[in-house]
């Protein structure tokens, strides 16, 4: 027979849940409406004309649009939003782009963020000992600096970044500071190939092939993103070993 203290628990687990469920309810329709068919390279391909005629005659409009879909794509957690960003450097620049996908995938982001948090943070952290709990209270202590560095590396899926830091106690504030300063490097990489992406696609068009990441990120720029994550390690690691007796 249920105990009242469980029949108490149940709306207050629920209610935990059920913006995470509201997420995923949302990334498996889109899956099953083939929204994800038009998150591609070739999507952009064969519509680029049809496309930057749209937002030539609707402007704001499609900025607007634009920014609308990146929340929704970061925030049902679509693998696949850095195309998107490469459609924001084609469709509207580099800089306009860059900006708008800035301020967007940071509030996707923290939409799962705090959702995440919601759903599992205080239930898993509060059972984690030994050297997993000495790791959480190292990331707490510094958590800007750990996430400045996690966003910079191209190491992690953008959206296991947006789950992980809410397994630890980060506020909500320097989660949005870090996601946002620690995105720009590589969302105005993205937009910036973007921008010039037209000659790629009409390059792969004439040969028959389909335009792929790997024809966009040069191991430069590659190298530049884990230039970067390097520099912003090296304060916590020097408070790390200053920290040590």
């Amino acid at each position: 027979m249920p105990q009242p203290d469980d029949a108490a628990r149940q709306p207050g687990i629920a209610k935990r849940l059920a913006p995470l469920a509201v997420i995923l309810a949302g990334l498996a329709l889109a899956y099953a409406s083939g929204i994800h068919r038009y998150l591609s390279l070739e999507f952009l391909a064969d519509s680029r004309e049809a496309l930057r005629a749209f937002v030539d005659a609707n402007y704001a409009v499609s900025v607007a649009g634009f920014a609308a879909a990146y929340v929704l794509a970061v925030t049902f957690s679509f693998p696949t939003a850095w195309v998107l960003t490469v459609f924001g450097g084609f469709l509207f620049g580099w800089f306009v782009g860059g900006v708008t996908v800035a301020f967007a995938a940071t509030t996707g982001a923290t939409i799962v963020f705090v959702a995440a948090r919601s759903a599992f943070g205080d239930f898993l952290r509060d059972r984690v000992s030994g050297r997993v709990r000495r790791l959480a209270e190292g990331f707490e202590s510094d958590a800007f600096s750990y996430l400045l560095v996690l966003r910079l590396a191209p190491v992690f899926p953008f959206f296991v970044i947006n789950i992980a830091p809410a397994l630890f106690h980060v506020p909500v504030r320097t989660y949005v500071v870090a996601t946002f300063l620690g995105i720009l490097p590589g969302t105005f990489a993205y937009a910036w190939l973007g921008q010039g992406i037209d000659s790629v696609l009409l390059v792969a068009r004439e040969a028959g092939t389909e335009v792929g990441a790997a024809d966009l990120v040069t191991p430069q720029i590659t190298f530049a993103f884990v230039a970067l994550a390097v520099v912003a390690a090296i304060p916590p690691v020097i408070r790390l070993f200053r920290a040590r007796p």
